[in-house]
């Protein structure tokens, strides 16, 4: 149950609805550019979980990932990585500053890392 509160108050007041926008239109653009659709199924993952991510976490698929995936996700790093992870830390902060708006921030602390490097990677539900 408390979880779904805080993914209910996540959405109102953390930020979950525009980080579902935004990973939702990356993914809409990338999809529309056919040599990019591996960004968009990693940009539209982001997207889900950025929309309801207490009670869910990021982890590395099972068996590793290839060289390809990590060549692509250094062009994701150089193309939309790095500002997303960016906006994600300023978010954090920002929201840590008072004390209702730390869980909200934790919460986009947990979204650093993938929104920096999201191909090789799955969301898990933490039951």
């Amino acid at each position: 149950m408390i979880r779904f509160v805080l993914n209910v108050l996540w959405v109102i007041f953390g930020g979950g609805f525009v980080l579902f926008l935004g990973y939702a239109l990356a993914a809409l653009i990338c999809l529309v550019l056919v040599v990019t659709i591996p960004f968009a199924i990693a940009s539209w993952r982001l997207a889900v979980y950025s929309l309801w991510p207490f009670g869910r976490t990021v982890q590395a698929k099972p068996g590793g990932s290839g060289v390809v995936t990590g060549l692509a996700n250094v062009l994701w790093v150089v193309l939309a990585g790095w500002w997303l992870a960016l906006t994600h830390i300023s978010a954090g902060i920002t929201l840590c500053v008072t004390i209702i708006g730390i869980p909200f921030g934790i919460a986009h602390f947990k979204l650093v890392p993938a929104a920096f490097w999201p191909l090789g990677r799955e969301v898990v539900d933490l039951d």
